[in-house]
């Protein structure tokens, strides 16, 4: 596989990643389905996801008559964080519900993307892009609030979901330090990340129960939350501020939210819905105006 040349504009990567996280909004529901219909816990669908959106992504190349990625020192590096943040999304989701989890994962993940980008990268946010920071931290207030007064079980999976968000922020800086081929990096990344979970996917119990729903989800959940986001995403960071691909990614935490109401039966109260509109704000300063390198 040759490496893809940077030459991507801003605004196409800020598209770019917009579609990246709608993808990965449904990824949350499709795991939680897994959970109820499988019989698999957080490390097994994290398994099955990687391992499929390898598969797909192969098989793409295959079509296309594009060379095999070598493994690389880097994608190890990806992988295994890849590996963290996607098994601490899922126990945080199986504690907390998908609205809850993907928001505090997705909320904390841009304030520690910034403070990285700054200390790491050298990489300073203008104005947009600290507006949209601060409306996007106002809008996880609102939205999380009233679930962190009401303590109970929700807090179960705070840890595993500020995890998460850890592993993703990581992730995040380094593809963007060193700007590989995108698909490359997706599928070692899939491949190492598969590797890292499978011990765990094996205790917990990794063989799915069969059916046609069971089979739909995995490829579903292979297919477009994980291939096709995750190449979306790679290639995004090839032009656009980590800060600003991390904002944009909150779009997952609006489709995760509406989709958790819609059907899981999670309740958003008023407070709740006014927290989504501020992080679609959020989310939709950069895309319309984006901060490039």
């Amino acid at each position: 596989m040759t490496a893809v040349p940077a030459s991507l504009s801003a605004r196409r990567g800020a598209l770019y990643m917009s579609a990246a996280a709608a993808a990965w909004g449904t990824g949350g529901a499709a795991g939680s389905l897994l959970f109820q219909t499988a019989g698999l816990g957080p490390a097994g669908v994290s398994l099955w996801r990687y391992a499929l959106g390898a598969a797909f992504l192969l098989g793409l190349l295959r079509l296309t008559g594009g060379s095999l990625p070598r493994l690389s020192a880097r994608m190890v590096v990806v992988g295994a964080g890849m590996a963290v943040y996607q098994a601490a999304y899922f126990a945080a989701i199986e504690r907390s519900g998908v609205a809850v989890a993907t928001v505090v994962t997705m909320g904390a993940t841009p304030v520690l993307t910034e403070l990285g980008g700054r200390l790491l990268l050298g990489e300073r946010s203008g104005r947009t892009g600290l507006l949209a920071l601060a409306a996007a931290m106002a809008g996880l207030f609102l939205l999380t609030g009233e679930s962190v007064l009401a303590g109970g079980g929700w807090l179960g999976g705070v840890g595993y979901a500020l995890l998460s968000a850890a592993g993703y922020a990581a992730v995040t800086l380094y593809s963007r330090r060193h700007r590989d081929d995108s698909g490359g990096m997706a599928v070692g990344g899939f491949v190492v990340g598969a590797l890292c979970l499978a011990p765990f996917a094996l205790v917990g119990g990794a063989v799915p129960e069969p059916s046609l729903t069971t089979a739909a989800l995995l490829l579903y959940l292979g297919a477009v939350p994980t291939a096709l986001a995750y190449a979306l995403f790679f290639r995004a960071l090839t032009t656009l501020r980590a800060a600003t691909v991390s904002v944009i990614s909150l779009g997952e935490a609006v489709f995760a939210a509406v989709l958790g109401v819609a059907l899981f039966g999670e309740r958003l109260s008023g407070l709740g819905w006014a927290g989504c509109a501020l992080l679609t704000a959020a989310v939709v300063m950069p895309a319309v105006r984006p901060e490039q390198r």
